[in-house]
């Protein structure tokens, strides 16, 4: 009877299709996929762009391309160098956000456990092969002669402003590019890239050289100083690839005359004209904010140059020019609003961090907590003490890796801390563990010892 039961199992399991092999996650890059060009991180070392710090819990984020990497430090060990220069680990605070990183650490109890953080500092180039704002912008206003702007970085960041005139030969894609440096090898060609910090542009000077190019120079500091003192340019087909196919929030301004804009306009597009813009800077965005500004006029001339420099002057510092206009725009066979009025105030809303949830959606759940919903605070214990919100989860954000079996898998969690930093990092461990349902508050919150509590957004 056995012989012949398990036969005939045999035979239904022969008509049964087979099991889907076990989905196993992508590993984890250890640095952005661009900087593998340059850097190669050895075993128990990541690199990517510092995120935030959370000394309560005593973690770092780094953002490795779309990922983020967490790692624990004990403040007392932690090596901390920034430009070659020892630093305490206070120092951290004052790290700028995306600033390059790499982290040494060690692997202890499931978790990575950072012994060295190290900045990256400037890159080193000859005195001799500099350039400065002063003699690339007068090379802008000249816009013709036997000289070329390259820019090394790669076609994305390319596409989201450069400066007027330069072509794109990303470093990583030389060899495939590099015919797009002058015929003339004497001629003036200046590369830039993303500031000091950054290989490309000095490394495509010694590829040039290399080619028999003589008369090389390097603008170190690249697009980072030259959008706080001047406008970027872009494309009608760079608009639509970086911003509106990529779904990225952007301010479009229409600088011609009302007439002129409702009778034919980007769709989406805010009206003010030229001469009205430094009147209204007051209305746009908070420098800080770094909102993509795309400015067009009729042809991409003087007037949408004038209102870039307006709002630049007054402290914004991502302001793009449409080559060629509207019309550029409609050459390139994008559609265009008619007979639509335009859109005459700005507005403004970033695009959230990923899981992020807005602050009203939070207070509703947090409220009243629905039974398929888990408030999760990773606060501190003695934090908590002062007050938690009523039936919420505590589990500090550096305890959570080990007790993620408390949390179920059938509820969407939603964690919090006291400014966003912990939770975060709790969202992107929680991810990482297979929680499908997971958010985060990304604000400031006070929670009182009755439970109720207080939002302070941080925009």
């Amino acid at each position: 009877m056995r012989t012949r039961a398990f036969l005939i199992t045999a035979a239904l399991a022969a008509l049964l299709p087979a099991a889907a092999p076990a989905q196993t996650p992508a590993p984890k890059l250890s640095a952005p996929k661009i900087c593998m060009n340059c850097h190669k991180p050895a075993a128990n070392e990541v690199y990517g762009n510092f995120d935030n710090v959370a000394f309560k819990s005593q973690a770092i984020q780094l953002g490795v391309d779309d990922a983020k990497e967490i790692v624990r430090f004990d403040a007392k060990a932690l090596k901390v160098v920034d430009a070659d220069a020892a630093k305490t680990p206070e120092h951290l605070r004052d790290v700028k956000k995306g600033h390059e990183a790499l982290v040494r650490y060690v692997e202890k109890d499931g978790q990575k456990w950072a012994t060295e953080i190290r900045f990256k500092g400037p890159v080193q180039v000859a005195k001799e092969d500099l350039v400065d704002y002063a003699l690339v912008r007068k090379l802008v206003d000249q816009g013709k002669g036997n000289f070329m702007l390259v820019d090394s970085r790669p076609l994305p960041r390319f596409q989201q402003g450069t400066i007027p005139g330069a072509v794109n030969i990303p470093y990583p894609a030389w060899d495939k590019v590099k015919d797009r440096l002058p015929a003339d090898k004497s001629a003036l060609v200046v590369f830039f890239c993303q500031g000091v910090t950054c290989q490309m542009s000095p490394l495509s000077q010694r590829k040039a050289i290399r080619m028999g190019y003589t008369n090389t120079k390097v603008y170190h500091e690249g697009v980072p100083e030259w959008q706080t003192r001047d406008y970027l340019e872009t494309r009608p087909e760079f608009v639509k690839e970086a911003y509106v196919d990529k779904d990225i929030p952007a301010i479009v301004l229409d600088v011609r005359t009302p007439e002129n804009s409702q009778s034919g306009h980007i769709k989406g597009a805010v009206n003010m004209p030229a001469d009205t813009v430094a009147k209204q800077a007051k209305t746009f965005p908070a420098a800080k904010l770094q909102a993509p500004i795309i400015v067009y006029d009729g042809q991409g001339g003087p007037d949408a140059i004038a209102a870039a420099r307006a709002l630049i002057k007054s402290g914004q510092t991502n302001v793009q020019v449409v080559k060629g206009g509207l019309a550029g725009w409609q050459a390139a066979g994008f559609a265009i609003e008619a007979g639509v009025p335009t859109a005459t105030k700005v507005s403004y809303v970033p695009r959230p961090r990923p899981g992020a949830i807005p602050v009203a959606e939070f207070q509703k759940l947090a409220t009243n907590t629905p039974p398929d919903v888990l408030i999760l605070d990773v606060r501190n214990q003695d934090e908590a003490n002062a007050g938690m919100i009523k039936g919420a989860v505590l589990i500090p954000e550096e305890e959570l890796l080990a007790r993620m079996g408390e949390l179920p898998k059938d509820k969407r969690i939603v964690a919090h801390c006291t400014t966003g930093i912990r939770a975060e990092m709790a969202y992107h461990k929680l991810k990482d563990a297979g929680f499908k349902q997971v958010a985060f508050l990304n604000e400031e919150i006070d929670v009182a010892k009755n439970g109720t509590f207080k939002i302070t957004p941080k925009q």
